[in-house]
C-alpha cells in the first residue's frame, strides 16, 4: 500500500506519493505552509482515481477534459506524466522514465495507491 509524505524543504513543504516499495512515483509542487500541501494531498486523492489519461506523445492524440493525466517527452526524451485537477492545476508529476509502458504503469500505481493512502508527515 503506498504513503503520502509530507516533508520540509528549503522554500516550503512537499508531499511525494510513494509506492508499497517505496518508490516515489509523483512529488507535488513547493507549497508555502502545510495546510496548503494536505490541501494538495486531498486533491490527488479525489482526482487520482477518476483522471483520464492523456497522451500527447502521440500525434494527434485526443485531448481530455480535467481531471486527467498528461503524459509527455521532457527534453531529455524520457517519458512524464502530471496529474491535473479539475481546475486545470498541476497537482502531482512524475519522474522521468525511459519506456512508456514504465510511464502508464506509473499512472496506474498513482490511481491504485492514492485513493487511501495514509499521510505522514517528517
Amino acid at each position: 500500500m503506498g504513503k503520502f509524505v509530507i516533508r520540509e524543504t528549503k522554500t516550503g513543504i512537499k508531499f511525494d506519493l510513494k509506492a508499497g516499495n517505496g518508490e516515489v512515483i509523483a512529488t507535488s509542487e513547493v507549497y508555502a505552509s502545510e495546510a496548503a500541501c494536505r490541501n494538495g494531498v486531498a486533491s490527488v486523492m479525489k482526482n487520482a482515481p477518476v483522471a483520464a489519461v492523456e497522451n500527447q506523445t502521440v500525434e494527434g492524440y485526443a485531448v481530455e477534459k480535467h481531471p486527467k493525466f498528461e503524459v509527455y517527452t521532457d527534453k531529455a526524451g524520457e517519458f512524464r506524466f502530471r496529474l491535473k485537477a479539475t481546475n486545470g492545476q498541476i497537482i502531482a508529476v512524475s519522474e522521468g522514465y525511459k519506456a512508456i509502458a514504465s510511464c502508464m504503469n506509473g499512472i496506474e500505481s498513482v490511481k491504485k495507491n492514492a485513493v487511501d493512502a495514509p499521510v505522514e508527515k517528517i
